[in-house]
């Protein structure tokens, strides 16, 4: 299993049965955001579709917005606007930042949606630029590469980091395990080597059920809860878990540009929450088979997985990353990741397209490489798709296990 970069923190250090309340984990998955059900006589949770909310005193609602506006905190008392805030996708918001143990999480529209928005936060403290370590997502290194925010990165590795420091720097990013090579960093001393700067994780690939970077000293937790969140491929969402005092900068961003969860998506990605501990382990189990597996192909070059393990895996094949795209039946051909079936795609060709050339394969994305999000289906019939996908086996060709190396 290959890691390109760095020294990984072991899983035994990552995975953590208990939360911050003392709870297991699989136990607040299901109970987070939903703690005051009984008394309100209810068992699921209510969806609140309401855009607005009548108040007959105007007065007091009116200090409820110049609170906010000072602060960003959550207005108390009544809702005011769906734009401020709604409660179902505050139910989602306080699960999500109970799983990754930190003081609350902020919820919008997308993944990409949460990361403008914190470089917006940085931004509007005068501090725009970013160092960052790639891989990253293809969008995410676009966003920062094209300076669209009016931010400013340095690439570097994660050795490089505090050298790359500015005082206009406003934040770190680094993405772990990376998409789509699935390279690790050492998160406690990538936290280190930030200083004062804060640390933003994309933790989509992990989850909290593998990692809580916050533990390890990141002040921001970003997911695609598109992703493994929401977990069927059928809500389009993003969050970031951090300190209230930066949750309320990005409520504020979030007020201002609209780039709000719809209800429906937060009542969605709760429901998520509730399976994710047990569709993350049964996904991984398949994605450990398949490891073994495809490292003793012969068609097969070279593969890619953390030592954190995880449902994610990226294999490079001899011979045409197209025609084993072509060729799959079971498995889906599509972008995104983490739902309950099996989806095979050609980074080089999507999700990093958008990235330069010489940029991604610098980073490790080759053009013969394959991403693969191990879903639910019996790891039996999944090996069958591959198998017959990968075309015929070349006579004499000899195995691919020696390209199957952990990081030390």
């Amino acid at each position: 299993m290959d890691s390109a970069r760095t020294q990984s923190t072991s899983p035994s250090d990552d995975v953590r049965t208990t939360s911050p309340t003392g709870r297991a984990l699989a136990t607040e998955a299901v109970h987070a955001g939903r703690d005051d059900l009984a008394a309100l006589g209810l068992h699921a949770p209510p969806i609140d579709l309401s855009t607005t909310y009548p108040s007959y005193d105007s007065r007091g609602e009116a200090a409820r917005i110049d609170a906010f506006a000072t602060t960003g905190a959550d207005p108390d008392g009544p809702p005011v606007y769906g734009r401020l805030g709604n409660p179902t996708v505050a139910r989602f918001e306080t699960a999500l930042a109970r799983l990754e143990g930190t003081e609350a999480a902020v919820a919008f529209a997308s993944g990409m949606a949460a990361l403008s928005a914190v470089l917006l936060v940085r931004a509007s403290a005068g501090l725009r630029h970013v160092v960052a370590v790639r891989p990253l997502y293809g969008c995410s290194d676009h966003l920062l590469t094209a300076g669209l925010l009016g931010s400013e990165v340095t690439w570097t590795d994660p050795a490089g980091i505090a050298d790359a420091l500015r005082p206009d720097t406003g934040l770190v990013l680094v993405e772990s395990p990376a998409n789509p090579t699935l390279a690790e960093v050492d998160l406690r001393a990538v936290a280190h080597a930030c200083g004062s700067v804060p640390l933003l994780v994309d933790n989509t690939f992990a989850t909290p059920v593998l990692q809580r970077p916050a533990g390890h000293g990141a002040r921001l937790v970003l997911h695609s809860a598109t992703k493994y969140l929401g977990g069927h491929g059928d809500v389009l969402a993003g969050v970031v878990a951090c300190d209230e005092e930066l949750a309320g900068r990005l409520r504020q961003v979030r007020f201002a540009t609209g780039g709000v969860l719809h209800p429906l998506a937060g009542y969605l990605l709760l429901r998520g929450l509730s399976t994710l501990p047990v569709r993350v382990r049964a996904a991984s189990a398949n994605a450990a088979v398949l490891v073994e597996r495809l490292a003793a192909d012969p068609r097969v070059a070279r593969v890619h997985y953390p030592r954190i393990g995880g449902a994610m895996v990226s294999f490079e094949v001899h011979g045409d990353p197209h025609e084993v795209i072509g060729r799959v039946r079971l498995i889906t051909p599509a972008v995104s990741l983490g739902s309950v079936d099996t989806l095979i795609q050609h980074p080089a060709s999507i999700s990093h397209r958008i990235v330069d050339a010489d940029d991604r394969r610098g980073a490790g994305v080759g053009d013969r490489l394959l991403r693969l999000s191990v879903g639910l289906e019996d790891v039996d019939d999944l090996w069958a798709d591959l198998d017959r996908a990968l075309g015929e086996r070349s006579a004499g060709a000899s195995s691919s296990r020696e390209a199957l190396v952990r990081a030390d």
